[in-house]
């Protein structure tokens, strides 16, 4: 059997969900997500319809890709759909993923410097001394950057980023994915949102997660894992002998009733094999949130259990330690103040694996409802690791001393109010960053930024193998390459399918080569070559192809963007 006939069963724990109200679709322990504007960064209005730039998602490419266009002295415009700024910068993912830390310049070093500026003052630390964070963190403090921070601390400093460089930013306002594109020939002219306004531009820049304005003009794409084949890879597609890492160490039954097929299995498990190593599919890694918790007594909101708890989204990690493996699934890395910025580890964990693969192409109101179901199973996963009686006591006792940070999030149940959307849509244009660009046997003569992070895919698929047991499928983690350029043809779509977009998050490339390139300062970089792109092609009065690098280039040195792949080798 392959893949393509293999549709995992997504359940919804918030089934029922409306949107965009979500109040009828509460997690207990989570307060409801509202639709209020973030006055600290929003206009009082945004009175024109028209603008040199439209920047459609306040990503943190969003972000430097719009305070880029201003600082150029063009009107630019950023359209978010939700209601904060920064995605994952600012939404729990502090602990920077970052490679060779000489790679990152431009916008992305000013922030992290302001990270650096922000902490350096004896107010900021409330649990801690500096001093005694940057003794415990030493490589992720330097003189000029700081590398973890609060999530509170990002946001604050992303917006100060926004209003200083006086961009007008749009809340609560989503693409209408099926009319809203106009276009002339291979050009966008406006955009339409779903609350029936309009935007022109000159240009535009798609800096969401999900891709869904490059997909809605018409720009090539593509959702899942090449085959190995189609560009002589050797990490993409099905991952299955290689599959080390998060795993099963254990022998874990999979079914609903232990030892008994018939009985079903268990949520989000497929019953064979995704495929034969290499080969392609529909996969896509695993999602989680990257939660803030702290150990601060004064500042701890105890894990709560969710009312809509459903014990069998929890019994493989029951299993598991009952098997024997006795370690905490947790990766909790610290932040300033006694927090953390938690991430998947082990066999079962914060990723829901196999539960995300209709993410890219669903509807709004699915994926809202796949949100909420992930903010009820991440709830739960934290309460029963701290509390349920058939977890063991030292791994009971390690989780018991966290809880939710008080002091963050406070709109979204002090959950991020960002999931981690690993990986959706990816652009397919004319370059197709691949494994060989990141291993350094391909090069680009057009770079725009540099990556050097591991080639990293969380797991895809939970089965059964042979032998009856549960297996997971498709993590890999390979690193040891050195930094490589990112060339500009992976930003922009084919000159025939769009001729004024630019695409600095879902760029061009294979799927095991955008799990190096996915970091957030990359996507900071990313951003900010995006905007001056499109401030270039407007000067030049051409397609964004057309653009002359020679000129583009030197405007992303002088503004301190990293191009030389021989930094950090």
């Amino acid at each position: 059997m392959t893949r393509k006939f293999l549709i995992p069963l997504l359940i919804l724990l918030a089934a029922g969900c409306t949107w965009p109200d979500s109040s009828d679709c509460v997690v207990p322990g989570v307060e409801p997500i509202d639709a209020v504007s973030a006055d600290a960064v929003s206009a009082d209005a945004v009175g024109a319809d028209e603008y040199d730039v439209v920047v459609y998602g306040g990503t943190s490419a969003g972000v430097t890709a719009a305070v880029q266009v201003a600082r150029m002295g063009r009107s630019v415009l950023l359209i978010e759909p939700g209601k904060h700024l920064g995605a994952m910068t600012t939404s729990g993912l502090g602990h920077t993923d970052f490679g060779f830390k000489q790679t990152i310049g431009g916008l992305a070093l000013e922030f992290y410097g302001r990270v650096r500026q922000h902490y350096a003052a004896e107010s900021a630390w409330k649990e801690e001394t500096f001093e005694e964070f940057k003794q415990a963190r030493g490589r992720f403090v330097n003189d000029d950057a700081m590398w973890n921070f609060e999530p509170s601390v990002a946001e604050a400093i992303v917006e100060s980023m926004v209003r200083e460089a006086g961009v007008p930013v749009l809340f609560n306002e989503r693409l209408d994915r099926s009319r809203g594109i106009v276009k002339k020939g291979a050009a966008i002219v406006e955009i339409g949102m779903e609350s029936g306004r309009a935007f022109r531009a000159n240009v535009f820049v798609d800096a969401t997660f999900e891709g869904d304005l490059l997909a809605a003009a018409g720009v090539s794409y593509l959702v899942g894992r090449e085959p190995n084949a189609l560009y002589g890879e050797t990490l993409n597609g099905v991952e299955i002998a290689h599959a080390r890492y998060h795993q099963f160490v254990k022998p874990v039954d999979p079914y609903v009733i232990a030892g008994d097929s018939a009985s079903g299995l268990l949520p989000g498990i497929i019953g064979v094999p995704p495929g034969e190593d290499g080969d392609g599919d529909a996969g896509v890694q695993a999602y989680n949130f990257r939660v803030c918790m702290t150990d601060d007594l004064q500042n701890r909101l105890p894990f709560a259990k969710p009312a809509d708890y459903d014990p069998l989204e929890y019994e493989l990690l029951l299993r598991n330690f009952e098997a024997g493996d006795m370690r905490l699934p947790l990766k909790i890395d610290r932040m300033p103040n006694r927090k953390t910025d938690l991430n998947n580890r082990r066999a079962v964990s914060t990723d829901w694996i196999g539960r995300n693969h209709h993410y890219a192409e669903a509807s709004y109101a699915e994926r809202h409802a796949f949100d909420r179901a992930l903010r009820g199973y991440t709830l739960g996963l934290l309460w029963t690791l701290a509390n349920h009686p058939r977890v063991p006591g030292e791994i009971r006792a390690k989780a018991d001393v966290w809880g939710l940070a008080r002091d963050e999030f406070t709109d979204t149940g002090h959950l991020p109010f960002q999931m981690y959307v690993r990986e959706a849509r990816r652009m397919k244009s004319t370059l197709v960053m691949t494994q060989h660009h990141i291993a350094g046997r391909s090069k680009v003569s057009d770079a725009v930024g540099l990556g050097s992070y591991t080639m990293d895919s969380h797991n895809v698929w939970r089965y059964v193998d042979g032998d009856g047991h549960v297996r997971n499928e498709g993590d890999v983690q390979v690193g040891g390459f050195k930094p490589y350029a990112i060339g500009y043809g992976a930003i922009v779509p084919p000159e025939s399918e769009c001729t004024n977009l630019l695409v600095p998050v879902c760029v061009s490339a294979s799927h095991i080569a955008f799990g190096s390139i996915r970091m957030e300062p990359v996507f900071m970089v990313l951003g900010q070559s995006a905007g001056t792109a499109a401030v270039r092609a407007i000067e030049e009065g051409v397609p964004v192809q057309k653009i002359s690098y020679k000129e583009l280039r030197h405007r992303l040195l002088e503004d301190g963007q990293k191009l030389d792949s021989s930094l950090g080798s």
